[in-house]
């Protein structure tokens, strides 16, 4: 079957970062379904394993963690799929990635597609999605639909891909106020279009940008982005006993400066379920079927910010570089091989 791989981590910008080659057909084990891969979304995980994970000597390492397909077979153990079920899925980052034409998945992270999206629009959700929910009624403990006038909620790069579903999810099923972070002026129009009550630019003093809306403080944060660089304006923003949640990879980050205020740190990281295989791993089943009926109903729409085309090497270097350059809007997706 066609794939993308790489065999030695290199600069996007060398044609030999991702090549497309050829590998035997993937078989599923007794809870795995395999999957006939229509379309796939890139992310920021897929480059930085590009960039920190040497492959072993002659073999090729397939990245993508964000499907939308067919179910072709299943395993002796499946229970919650048939052949021919649309599926949509982030898979584990333990496993081999997707970005091949056949792909094998544990069913208890795998959701039913939503009805009312095509493949590439489906693709774009599954990752980002999880991460948002998780980091939002989880790390963060918000419940859903609960009234409370008083608890608001800053998203550090609000118009990427988590962000862009997490801004949606707080303004459409929770009150908090929602305020997010954008630098540039078609970024800041979309997260207002996600439906952001309040548009901060992260290029400024968060702390002070706040203040010039009227708002003195925040009772949640969301860093999705340099959290090291704006950790002393998060501090400051939050209101004591707030808490704050990342899902970035800070090289250092000096957690004492939380003490005074009595704020909580969370770490959000959607693999870790399918990575240690926990006794609720099939909460993202759950999870997902949840974000497609929510789809279906109008609530949420897919994020799909480009269309980079056929699922090749080329285009997916051209997705890497753009991701790399921290100019994205929304996901990158490609369809078809």
């Amino acid at each position: 079957m066609k794939a993308i791989a790489y065999y030695q981590s290199l600069p996007v910008q060398d044609p030999l970062a991702l090549q497309d080659i050829e590998l035997p057909e993937p078989v599923a084990g007794p809870r795995d379904l395999l999957v006939e891969v229509k379309a796939i979304s890139v992310n920021p995980v897929d480059t930085k394993v590009r960039q920190n994970v040497q492959p072993e000597a002659g073999a090729a390492k397939v990245l993508g963690w964000d499907v939308a397909g067919v179910v072709k077979a299943v395993g002796s153990d499946v229970s919650l799929f048939k052949v021919g079920d649309k599926v949509f899925y982030a898979g584990s980052i333990a496993r081999a990635g997707a970005n091949s034409e056949r792909h094998v998945v544990d069913e208890r992270i795998v959701g039913h597609m939503p009805k009312s999206l095509g493949f590439a629009e489906a693709a774009a959700l599954p990752l980002t999605a999880i991460t948002a929910w998780e980091l939002l009624f989880e790390r963060l403990g918000i419940n859903e639909n609960k009234v409370d006038e008083q608890q608001s909620l800053l998203i550090v790069g609000a118009a990427g891909g988590v962000g862009s579903i997490l801004t949606q999810l707080a303004s459409q099923l929770t009150t908090l106020k929602v305020i997010g972070s954008a630098s540039r002026p078609e970024t800041q129009a979309w997260v207002r279009e996600l439906g952001a009550h309040v548009i901060v630019d992260h290029r400024q003093p968060l702390s002070e940008e706040l203040k010039r809306q009227g708002i003195d403080s925040v009772t949640h944060v969301a860093s999705l982005t340099q959290t090291d660089q704006h950790l002393d304006q998060l501090v400051e923003a939050l209101a004591p006993q707030g808490k704050l949640a990342l899902i970035d990879d800070p090289k250092a980050l000096d957690i004492t400066k939380l003490k005074r205020k009595s704020l909580s740190l969370h770490w959000e990281f959607m693999y870790t379920r399918s990575l240690f295989e926990t006794p609720d791993m099939i909460e993202q089943h759950h999870l997902l079927n949840r974000v497609a009926e929510l789809i279906d109903a109008g609530t949420l729409s897919t994020t799909v910010g480009e269309h980079f085309g056929t699922i090749n090497a080329a285009n997916l270097r051209r997705a890497h570089t753009l991701l790399e350059s921290g100019q994205s809007k929304g996901k990158i997706v490609l369809e078809g091989f």
